[in-house]
Order: C-alpha cells, then sequence, then structure tokens
C-alpha cells in the first residue's frame, strides 16, 4: 500500500504553508469545518487555480470528476455485502419520515446515518469495528412504519421483510462485528465482513492463488486485485469486476465518461492511459491493468492526473483484493518544485540509506513527484482521503519503470487551516519551545516527511531473489508504511536537505520529531476506545516506530516520558541519536521486506505496534474529551458545474458546498447505479 494517510490528532498549528493564504485570498473568510458527530469533523477544502485551467483542461476534470462519482457505490459494496441496503434504508427514512423530526431520539438516528454515510458502511472507517446506533430497535421500527412504503428499496420487500434482515446487522454486535479482522490466530477470511470472499476460508483462499504464482515470473499480473472469490458447486471461482461482470452497472457509468475524457485529453500519452484504463475495465484483464499503469506512471507531462480503479489491497485482510478509488487533481506548478528537487536526487538518497547494501537498488529509475491539487475524491479517498499517494503498487513496475508520487497539499492545507487554534498542540506539548517549533516549522516539516515518504520511502529499496512481495501477508501493509515512515524521518533530518534548499534548519526536523513521537506514543490513543489494541495499519506503523525507539532508547535516555501536574508528556533529549535509531529500525524494516521474513514482521507490529498502555490510554482520552475536538477528518467535495451554451460546455464553474447531508443525499440521488445486492 502506498497511500499516506494524516492523523487528525497529529495536525499542529502551522504557519508556514506552501499552499499558502496568499494563493488561497479567501482563507480568511472560508468555513473550513461545517459539521461535527461522533468522532467525526467534515471539513471543505479550496481548489486554488481552478479558473486559470483552459476550457479543455476544464472538461477534463469534470468529465474524470463524473468517472470518479459514478464508481462511488462500488466501495460501499466491497466493504460490506449489506452496505447498500442499509444505505438505502436509511436515505429512505430521512427523505421520507412523516414523523416528529424534533424527537432526541431522531437525532441520535441522524448522527447514526451520517457515521454510516462517512465510513462508506456500517463499520467504523479507521478501527474496522462495528459501530452502533444509539436508538432502539423499537424506534427504527416507529421510523419504518412512518414512512411511505415507495422510498424503500423494492429488493428488501416488504416492512417486515426489510426489518428482519436488517435489524440483526444495524443492532447486534457479533454480526459482522469487524470489516477488517487481521487478529493473530483467526481466520481473517470468514472473521471479516469485507465483501471479497464467500463460503471460502482462509485456507483456501491461500492455496487458490499459491497455485498462480510462477516463481520466474518477472513480470507477475496481481493476482485477484479486481475480483470476488466464491465457492461455487464446490469450485472456487473468481468474479471479475468489469463491463459485464460484477459492478458492471457502476462500471458502464464509469467507462462512458472516461470516452468523454478521451476526447479532451492534454496529449497522446494521456489518452492512450484513458484507453488502457478502459479496455481494462472492459475485459478486466489484470495484464491491461499493468499496460494502463505503465502508461500511468509514464506520463509526467500533463497538467491533470487521475486515479481511478481497483488499486490498494489494505481493505483486503490478506491483501489480495483492491478497494475502489478515485481522485481527479492537477498540478500545483510552484509547489511541485521541491518535490522535483527531492526526487531529481534519489539516487544519493538510496546511496545513502543506512538499509544493507544488498537490498540497495543499484540505479533509481523513474522516480517522479509532484504536489497537486484535488478537485475531487471518491471511493476509499472520500469523505476520508490520504494527503499523499505513490503509484502504481506492483513491485517489479516500480523497480524497472519507477513510480509516481503526488503531496496532496491542498488537502493538508484544509487540515491546517481547520486546526488553528484548537488548543490541541497546548494540551500535549511538552514545552513551549516546542509548541514555538510547531508554529514555525510544522507545515513545511510536515509536507517535507510527505514528499519524503512518498516519493522516496516507498520507491526505495529491492526485493531478494525469489522474493514476491507477498509473504508478509497481514502484516506487509503496517511494514511497508513503516518503511517509507522511517526513510523519511532518517531523511529530514539530514544535512542534505539544507543543501537542496527545501528545509530551513536543523530545527524543522526536530518539530516534525516533535509530533511523530508525541503522536506515536500517545495523542493517536485518541482514536482507540478503552480497553482495545491498535487495528489500523498506518496506526500501527506509527505506534510500531515510537515505541521501538523509546524501549530501545531508554539506556541512553534518548526519549523521557515525564509527568507534570498530574499529565505525561514525551520529551526528546537527543535528536540525533533519535535519528540513529530510527536508521536502525530501518535497516532491520527493509531487510524484512526485502527478505519476505513473515516471523520477524510479525513479532515487530505485535510487540510494539498493537498493545497499548491502558493507563496512559484513560489519560490522554480525558484530556482529550475537555477539548471537545474530533479525531477523524473527512470532506465535501467542491461542485463542479458546467456552463452549457448551443449545447457546448463553454466554462465549468466550482462551487463549495456547505452541508455534509445535501451532498451525501444528492450523490444517492445522481450516482447509485449498483443494486443494492451484488
Amino acid at each position: 500500500m502506498k497511500k499516506l494517510l494524516i492523523s487528525m490528532v497529529a495536525i499542529t498549528i502551522m504557519s508556514m504553508i506552501s499552499c499558502s493564504s496568499e494563493k488561497n485570498n479567501s482563507d480568511t473568510n472560508f468555513k473550513w469545518q461545517i459539521d461535527q458527530f461522533a468522532d467525526l469533523k467534515i471539513l471543505r477544502y479550496q481548489v486554488p487555480d481552478f479558473d486559470s485551467l483552459s476550457l479543455d483542461q476544464k472538461k477534463l476534470v469534470y468529465y474524470l470528476s463524473q468517472a470518479a462519482l459514478s464508481g462511488r457505490d462500488i466501495i460501499w459494496d466491497q466493504n460490506y455485502k449489506y452496505n447498500l441496503a442499509v444505505r438505502g434504508t436509511l436515505d429512505a427514512i430521512y427523505s421520507g419520515y412523516t414523523g416528529d423530526r424534533n424527537d432526541p431520539n431522531f437525532a441520535k438516528f441522524m448522527i447514526y446515518v451520517k457515521r454510516v454515510w462517512f465510513s462508506n458502511g456500517i463499520h467504523h472507517h479507521y478501527s474496522n469495528e462495528k459501530f452502533l446506533p444509539e436508538f432502539s430497535k423499537d424506534y427504527f421500527a416507529e421510523l419504518v412504519k412512518n414512512t411511505p412504503d415507495d422510498y424503500f428499496p423494492k429488493e428488501l420487500g416488504t416492512k417486515e421483510e426489510l426489518q428482519t434482515v436488517l435489524i440483526p446487522i444495524i443492532f447486534n454486535p457479533e454480526v459482522a462485528r469487524f470489516r477488517l479482522n487481521q487478529g493473530e490466530g483467526v481466520d481473517m477470511v470468514t472473521s471479516s465482513a469485507v465483501n471479497f470472499y464467500e463460503d471460502v476460508t482462509q485456507k483456501e483462499v491461500e492455496a487458490f492463488y499459491a497455485k498462480m504464482v510462477n516463481p520466474k515470473d518477472t513480470q507477475p499480473v496481481s493476482f485477484g486485485l479486481n475480483s470476488k472469490l466464491v465457492m461455487n458447486d464446490g469450485k472456487l471461482l473468481e468474479k471479475v469486476w468489469k463491463v459485464g461482470g460484477m459492478y458492471s452497472s457502476a462500471i458502464e457509468k464509469i467507462v462512458y465518461w472516461l470516452n468523454k475524457a478521451l476526447d479532451v485529453a492534454e496529449n497522446n500519452q494521456q489518452k492512450a492511459t484513458i484507453q488502457y484504463l478502459i479496455d481494462y475495465y472492459n475485459s478486466g484483464d489484470l495484464k491491461m491493468f499493468d499496460k494502463y499503469n505503465l502508461a500511468w506512471v509514464s506520463d509526467l507531462t500533463s497538467k491533470v492526473d487521475f486515479v481511478n480503479g481497483f488499486i490498494e489491497n489494505y481493505g483486503d485482510p490478506l491483501g489480495y483484493k483492491a478497494t475502489w478509488e478515485s481522485i481527479v487533481n492537477f498540478k500545483d506548478i510552484e509547489a511541485t518544485k521541491r518535490a522535483e528537487i527531492i526526487s531529481s536526487n534519489a539516487q544519493w538518497f538510496e546511496d545513502n540509506s543506512p538499509t544493507d547494501t544488498i537490498y540497495k537498488k543499484k540505479e533509481v529509475k523513474g522516480v517522479t513527484a509532484k504536489v497537486i491539487t484535488v478537485a475531487c475524491l471518491s471511493g476509499d479517498c472520500y469523505p476520508s482521503t490520504p494527503i499523499g499517494i505513490n503509484l502504481p503498487n506492483a513491485d517489479w513496475i516500480r523497480k524497472d519503470y519507477g513510480s509516481k508520487s503526488v503531496t496532496i497539499e491542498n488537502i493538508s492545507h484544509a487540515y491546517d487551516m481547520a486546526a488553528l487554534g484548537d488548543g490541541f498542540i497546548d494540551e500535549f506539548a511538552y514545552s513551549q519551545e516546542e509548541i514555538e517549533l510547531a508554529k514555525k516549522y510544522g507545515a513545511i516539516a510536515s509536507n517535507m516527511l510527505t514528499d519524503l515518504h512518498e516519493c522516496l520511502g516507498h520507491g526505495s529499496g529491492q526485493l531478494a531473489p525469489g522474493v514476491k512481495g507477498d509473504e508478509l501477508k497481514n502484516y506487509g501493509s503496517t511494514l511497508e508504511e513503516a518503511r517509507a515512515d522511517l526513510f523519511a524521518l532518517y531523511y529530514i533530518a539530514d544535512p542534505k536537505l539544507e543543501e537542496l534548499g527545501v528545509m530551513p534548519s536543523f530545527d524543522a526536523a526536530k518539530a516534525e520529531y516533535n509530533q511523530y513521537i508525541r503522536n506515536g506514543l500517545m495523542t493517536q490513543l485518541t482514536r482507540i476506545e478503552p480497553g482495545k489494541n491498535i487495528e489500523e495499519a498506518h496506526m500501527r506503523d506509527r505506534a510500531l516506530i515510537s515505541q521501538w525507539c523509546y524501549e530501545k532508547g531508554k539506556p541512553t535516555n534518548v526519549i523521557e516520558m515525564v509527568v507534570r501536574d498530574g499529565k505525561s508528556f514525551f520529551k526528546i533529549n537527543s535528536y540525533a541519536k533519535l535519528r540513529t535509531l530510527f536508521g536502525q529500525l530501518l535497516r532491520e524494516v527493509q531487510r524484512i521486506k526485502s527478505t519476505g521474513d513473515y516471523n520477524a514482521g510479525k513479532n515487530l507490529v505485535e510487540s510494539y505496534g498493537v498493545p497499548v498502555n491502558q493507563k496512559l490510554h484513560q489519560e490522554v482520552l480525558a484530556r482529550y474529551k475537555k477539548l471537545n475536538l474530533a479525531p477523524y477528518a473527512g470532506f465535501v467535495n467542491p461542485l463542479l458545474t458546467p456552463i452549457v451554451k448551443d449545447g457546448k460546455i463553454v466554462d465549468v464553474m466550482i462551487t463549495y458546498p456547505t452541508d455534509f447531508t445535501q451532498q451525501m443525499i444528492e450523490y444517492d440521488k445522481n450516482y447509485s447505479f449498483l443494486p443494492i445486492f451484488n
């Protein structure tokens, strides 16, 4: 997985923002946060310089955005096979309920609805555990009773049949308890609610795909990436996601808009990329997917770009299946100069890495980087979205042809602006010096860490001969993110960055080290329920790194836990020694990745990335509660509206919605293309 997610609880007050207020001159009056409920907040993001695009570029962004929104149903069904039925029912009640909407129970109903919308289903988007409503089954029955029949999905039958199906799914905590269960010793397939497998076990899945692997193949396809594996009459069968296959009605709409985009492609390379994607969707052929990736990674001149398809395998407990996602964007020319400087020096960073020489690339190929402005998010990137992406994921493509890395600056900027003055850093930073460093260098250091993580971290190193890349199984995602984080953490404090002119001073690295350790050891715990361990891959990655460095640094007191006025803080006593520890751990994690050492990887993650200090956890939750903040954030998309004259698009207007509920209802009305059962 090559996607960097931001931890909202790690955001500090930032003033040095590349996507600055000079660029977004409406920052002062722009309302960044528009809603908050449960543990979630809804933000808006701006799309600076959209009006500077040519007409064809605006049309391209619009068509690609329509393709993105057309696939949104897919992620809902992938997350759980009853999610679309739940959404259809909840939306019906919201739209048609004739009872008392001022009843306090209706407010609880709306919180549940918004949580389902936010998570693309009934499981928490980050913890993967099912969340339950705060209203009763009886009240749900009353909601159904007082909503006219014709609002409900016809596939669910009568109201009585609807309740028979949905009440256990919504209210019983033991039904589909985990969207993704990677717990030790469980059958990760049968205990996960994701809709990638049916009537099969983990052993059957692993044996099925193991037979497909040819160890001599230097360009292996990503078997299983775009299909559901089912048992049919005693035989395993893949239901491929393509036109004419599973999810066809949504994919047909995606293809329709991609064909529109072909007509306004910026150049022949981009046109070829879009055509390969269309061919892939029509055929379901994974070799065609590789052709698309090769064309996409080779397109270095187009200003408008996009990601669209079955991309990341974080959602599958075994790492075979990919969730559907899309991002539409265009290049931020000025901010990209920073990323280009880093990527052009990729070989130096590879050569000077603390990793073992045999696991380094002798020749780094095709590392390209840019800073982008997002115009539309969809699928697994909406409402919660990454702040950086590095693709393609296939190791052989990355090794032989390179990769594209992007930092999503307008999303980072929105996070930064929404966090101004929220009191978070004042509560959890050890000293005023830390706060001042964060104010002065926080934003530029955060962007630099993202650049290093995406541009170089994921693209660094190489597998040993005979290693396929999937040997780490359920620990692979966590260890891959840890590898990229460690690469970035090691180099963010390197004098080379000052020499290249992309970092102002070592103090900026100090600001990032403070934030990372504070978050990994303490503040990200605000996202976890009392008594629970860490489940999400990115959180495990940050905990693994921080806890390992804390433990290994104890003999020389590299990181010190200080209790002051009954509050715990973490203080870094030696930034130089901490950087050395980052390098040592990077060396080991790269060895684990390169050799496919499953047992060593498992030991690292289970020992340092999973356990939670319960006493510290209770303290952190109590301190955080007083701030009245939400630890998770997502976004509403801008609205792109074509201006048509004499049957032709003469402009595309962009506006910024302020109502999450309205956007979700409009999306359900305009972009619901799949039946509720697939």
